[in-house]
């Protein structure tokens, strides 16, 4: 998280990058109190049940035009971030952590999970030197992986931060210069030749990573900036010989990237708006809104206006929804299990103690699911049940 971001965050993600199983470990580095059960909806109609999407199995998500889509069905996303399940899951301790919050998340209908795949040269770290990676970290993100699956949630899986949590940008650069290498900022990373990636197979499911439908999508970069080019061409050609080699590598992903007031509110939707906008217009792809929240630290916080800000970013993602448009889905920042308290940034969200936000997610997961359900993208988003869709998605008071 930016420290600049006050009251609320978006961040636009439709790049998503992809690894192969290349024999090794490597990811990145130089070289080269709820009880589980399958959610049900109450709408007017009668009892919506999530289980009935699984009937064709457990797909790849694809893409076709500016939509995403599972077994020719529509996939709009109502989902969240949790960035620590990693390091969690590294101890035996904590592990039961990444269970529970999955749990919980499933039981108000979410489908898809951002979370950190990458610790570099510090606390339970992923990489602990250039090139040496920590076996029982790696096991820990297949864990991770597994137990998503268990709960049926897709995840979008971050490859390197921008800032220096969980090492970075920050540390690659260290450690170019530790090897000799001559850099001069943190911005280096983006053109030095030597900074890359690779992959990993399951040690749980026997599952590459590449072929694992559990995976939704890589993305390259948490909140990635190049402050020493505002033209943003350094950054735009990282993304670009990036992206054309990781997807070369794996073809069957997809691409991903103070004061409260009302004003916000407003912000929010307008912005929203534009991206999606230009996302039909000009880029024809699916775009997901990655990170939204409120922090409790902020002054004037209250749970009313979190809750605010939280339907805004929804009802805005449904109007795109309701016309097939590139609107795809939204990540809540972020959900968190009970006992976290110390991993709280201000915007944890403990579904046990926000009751109100709670039935907002619920009700929200509700009305995409029945939409993927019903419409066909061979039928060019026509729908089965048009009067239940008219009665449970676009009415805007439900």
């Amino acid at each position: 998280m930016d420290t600049c971001k006050r009251c609320f965050l978006l961040s636009l993600a439709f790049l998503m990058v992809f690894f192969e199983n290349l024999g090794t470990n490597v990811v990145f580095g130089f070289n080269g109190n709820y009880k589980h059960h399958s959610p049900h909806f109450s709408t007017s109609q009668g009892i919506y049940d999530m289980e009935d999407v699984e009937d064709d199995g457990w797909q790849m998500v694809e893409t076709k035009g500016n939509q995403f889509i599972v077994n020719s069905q529509p996939f709009y996303v109502n989902g969240f971030n949790t960035y620590w399940l990693m390091v969690m899951a590294a101890d035996q301790s904590t592990r039961g952590k990444v269970s529970e919050v999955f749990q919980q998340a499933s039981s108000v209908g979410l489908t898809v999970c951002r979370t950190w795949a990458f610790n570099d040269g510090q606390w339970r770290a992923l990489q602990k030197s250039p090139s040496v990676y920590d076996e029982e970290v790696f096991k820990a993100l297949d864990f991770v992986v597994s137990e998503a699956k268990k709960y049926k949630i897709r995840l979008m899986l971050s490859l390197v931060n921008n800032w220096d949590a969980y090492g970075g940008k920050p540390q690659y650069v260290k450690w170019g210069k530790a090897a000799g290498l001559n850099l001069t900022s943190d911005d280096e990373f983006f053109s030095h030749p030597t900074l890359r990636m690779v992959n990993r197979v399951n040690t749980i499911t026997n599952i590459t990573y590449k072929d694992d439908p559990t995976i939704f999508a890589w993305e390259l970069m948490n909140e990635p900036r190049c402050t020493s080019d505002p033209s943003g061409d350094t950054l735009q050609s990282w993304i670009a010989e990036m992206a054309v080699y990781v997807k070369s590598l794996d073809a069957k992903h997809i691409w991903i990237s103070q004061t409260i007031s009302d004003a916000h509110l407003q912000f929010t939707t307008t912005w929203m708006e534009a991206h999606i906008e230009d996302a039909e217009k000009y880029l024809g792809m699916p775009v997901i809104f990655a990170e939204f929240g409120v922090s409790s630290k902020d002054p004037g916080y209250n749970s009313s206006f979190r809750d605010a800000l939280i339907s805004t970013v929804y009802k805005t993602v449904l109007n795109s929804t309701k016309k097939g448009g590139s609107g795809a889905g939204s990540l809540l920042w972020q959900l968190f299990p009970e006992g976290m308290d110390n991993m709280d940034d201000g915007y944890a969200i403990v579904l046990a103690k926000s009751p109100s936000t709670l039935n907002l997610i619920s009700l929200h997961s509700s009305k995409l699911a029945i939409f993927n359900s019903m419409c066909s993208w061979k039928c060019h988003w026509g729908c089965k049940k048009k009067n239940a869709l008219e009665t449970i998605i676009y009415h805007d008071d439900l």
